[in-house]
Order: structure tokens, then C-alpha cells, then sequence
């Protein structure tokens, strides 16, 4: 199959430009492309994986992935979807940042053989640019009209865009136009709220190069009523196992609404659809089937075999109250009190939240409910009940 169709068949495709003629050049040869990641954190999350399945199809089809990191753009922030101006960073961080995240692609793309994936900074161009001849070779190719129009911008005008920020589309522009010059790359893929920015850099090669460039979007990964996913109480689902734990990250896949479950499997696992309409054909409590194998084949590709078995066998002691494979929690020894043992465990952030989750009802130790906040913890190890969901073992270290 040409890879477009796969991507269709999976729920990936959103806006493409040029469509026809990329279709054909994805059949015909092997097409360098490239997808940006702007290194905010030390490790990539949810959202980042959907756009690496993606990188790993394109490559599995033949074609030649590039992996930009942001380290110059980052130090502006992509004002794309935000009502906010993104925090800023030292170049000291986002190095940091950066070196985690090749780390943590080599997972999932190649990076040796044929069409071997190559990884580019654009610190590397970005941050030695002359702003005056900048201005004078890509600035004149745009028009303040039309970026004004853009999807991208238009939450950040209601609370005040920057002139930093609006210059975001120029700099991702020009990393295509850059990109297309030393590696031939034609193709720029991301989710589709950067569909402006993406736009604009194939726009520019077709000006300053006279030269084929595409651009392609694809679906975010929301819920069913539009809620971005990958996130929970606790904040982001990381891929670094130190911020969000296999067992953690398991569990988030397993509660997915059922309505989630298929398009998960479509665009995040590479199963086949037939067996993926197999899984998914029943809309009763024999979904949760289903939902076990999304979260076991979710954690195995992003933490190995043996810790998504670990995991599954944590969730299943979890439920079933066997506490020799439910999963574990360290709590200090001097740990007095139930609200400091919740947020010891990592199951509240505060104090506060720990208190009003056991006013409402929703915490018990050693399978009694408890009211009392401040009630005394048995001396030793225990378990702890966090609503109907999450069950574990505290230890006391």
C-alpha cells in the first residue's frame, strides 16, 4: 500500500496540499521528511509517540525520516493552541532536553541501515542567524495580512501575541527551507494545529527554490468529547519511566472510554486493522479485553516485554486484592498520618487534595473506608485504596 492509504486506513490523515502529486512521488521513491520536536521537557510524552507511530510507518514504507529538535525555536515557544507565552528556557536546558529526547527515539525509529532516520538540531542555523539579513531573505516572503489569519495565532491574539512569538512561523518555515537544502527533504509532517506553520514552510521553498515541497497533517490524539489525551491528575504521560512508571502508564490505556479504544489501536499500535476490528467489535463489558491488550502493547513498545508483563500483573494483583503482585509504593518510616501517606505515594499532590479525596469517601486502608484524616497508619507495610481504580502496596522504607 502507498503509505498515504495506510495512514488514511488508521485514522492518521487531516490536511494534506498538493495531495495528488505526493501521492504519486510517495509510490514512485523513497522522500525525505521531517517532523519538529521542541525539547520543553526531559522527556517526550504521549503526543510526541502518536508523531513517532507516525515516523515509523513512513520509514517502514521506505521513505527517510529527519527528526528536528527544536533547540532554537525553543528558546521562542510555539505559540500554537496556547492562551499563554510558553515559559522561557537557557540554552543549557534545552541542550539537555535535546539529549534526552534522542535517547528515547532510538526506540522506536531506526537510526542505522537503509533510509536510517538522522537527527538535526536547528540551534545549529537558528541561533547564528544575521536578524537583519534574515529579515531581507525570508522575511520579505511574508505577509502580516495572512499571518494574522493563521489558526495558530489566533488564541494568543486574545490575550496579546508577542513579537517574539509571531516570529515562530518564520523560523519553522525556515527550518524547512533549510532542511529541503541539505537533505532534499520535500515533505514536513505534525499534528494539525501546526497546519499554518507547516503551510508556510512549503510555501517558502516553493518561492525561494522554484522546487516541489508537500505538507501533511494529521489528527491529534483526543478523546471522544475533544479532550487532548495523555494527560491525567497527576500531569503528563511521560515516556520516561522516572515520571510516569510503566505500571502508571499501563493504567492510563487500560481506563480509556471505550469509544477511545479502537482509534488508540489505529494510530498508536501497528496490529492489524482486521484484528483491531476484531478486538474492538463489542461495545459491552467484553471491550475491557480489548482495552488490557491496548495497554499491554502501549507498554511493551515503550518499556520493553518484561515490564509490560510486570505491569499487567500488577494491575490484575491490583484488582484482585492478591498483594503479592499488586504494585508497590514507598512511604517513609516515620510516615504518621493518612494524608501524608497519600501524598508520600505519589496518589495526591497535596495535602489538601489528600484531605478532600477522604472527606469524599474515596480513600481506604487495608479495605476500610476512612474518615479521618489524621488517623494513625498501621506500623508496618499496608495497602492503600485510592477510589475504585488504583490499589497499592505501601511499603515503608
Amino acid at each position: 500500500m502507498n503509505v498515504m492509504d495506510t495512514l488514511r486506513a488508521r485514522g492518521f490523515l487531516r490536511q494534506v496540499v498538493y495531495e495528488e502529486e505526493l501521492y504519486e512521488l510517495l509510490e514512485k521513491q523513497s522522500v525525505p521528511f521531517y517532523i519538529g520536536f521542541d525539547p520543553t521537557a526531559d522527556s517526550l510524552h504521549v503526543g510526541h509517540f502518536m508523531q513517532l507511530v507516525l515516523m515509523k510507518h513512513m520509514q517502514d514504507a521506505g521513505h527517510k525520516p529527519i527528526v528536528l529538535i527544536g533547540g532554537g525555536t525553543a528558546m521562542v515557544g510555539d505559540p500554537s493552541g496556547r492562551t499563554d507565552m510558553r515559559a522561557m528556557m537557557s540554552k543549557e536546558t534545552i541542550a539537555h532536553h535535546v539529549e534526552c529526547f534522542k535517547q528515547q527515539m532510538g526506540r522506536f525509529i531506526r537510526f542505522e541501515g537503509e533510509n536510517a532516520a538522522i537527527v538535526v538540531n536547528n540551534a545549529d542555523w537558528l541561533l547564528g542567524l544575521n536578524y537583519v539579513d534574515f529579515l531581507r531573505d525570508i522575511g520579505v516572503h511574508f505577509s502580516v495580512n495572512k499571518m494574522l489569519t493563521a489558526e495558530c495565532f489566533k488564541t494568543r491574539m486574545e490575550r496579546g501575541l508577542s513579537f517574539l512569538e509571531f516570529n515562530y512561523m518564520l523560523m519553522q518555515a525556515y527550518d524547512f527551507l533549510v532542511l529541503n537544502r541539505r537533505y532534499g527533504c520535500c515533505l514536513e509532517l505534525g499534528g494539525d494545529d501546526q497546519w499554518s506553520n507547516i503551510l508556510a514552510g512549503a510555501d517558502l521553498i516553493r518561492r525561494k527554490e522554484h522546487k516541489a515541497a508537500y505538507a501533511m497533517t494529521t489528527a491529534l490524539l483526543t478523546t471522544s468529547e475533544g479532550k487532548k489525551m495523555g494527560k491525567t491528575q497527576k500531569g503528563a504521560v511521560w515516556l520516561d519511566e522516572n515520571k510516569t512508571s510503566p505500571y502508571e502508564f499501563y493504567q492510563y490505556w487500560r481506563n480509556v472510554d471505550d469509544a477511545d479504544v479502537e482509534k488508540c489501536f489505529k494510530m498508536l499500535t501497528f496490529l492489524p486493522l482486521e484484528e483491531i476490528g476484531e478486538l474492538c467489535k463489542y461495545r459491552d463489558e467484553r471491550i475491557n479485553a480489548a482495552k488490557e491488550r491496548l495497554a499491554f502493547e502501549l507498554t511493551k513498545m515503550v518499556h520493553g516485554e518484561e515490564k509490560a508483563e510486570k505491569a499487567r500483573r500488577e494491575a490484575k494483583g491490583a484488582f484482585s486484592g492478591d498483594e503479592g503482585t499488586m504494585p508497590e509504593v514507598n512511604i517513609s518510616k516515620t510516615c504518621a498520618t493518612l494524608v501524608q501517606a497519600l501524598v508520600e505515594s505519589g496518589l495526591c499532590k497535596s495535602n489538601g487534595e489528600a484531605r478532600r479525596l477522604i472527606e469524599q469517601g474515596g480513600v481506604s486502608v487495608n479495605g476500610e473506608r476512612a474518615a479521618d484524616a489524621n488517623m494513625p497508619l498501621p506500623a508496618g507495610d499496608f495497602t492503600l485504596f485510592k477510589g475504585k481504580k488504583v490499589r497499592v502496596r505501601a511499603v515503608r522504607v
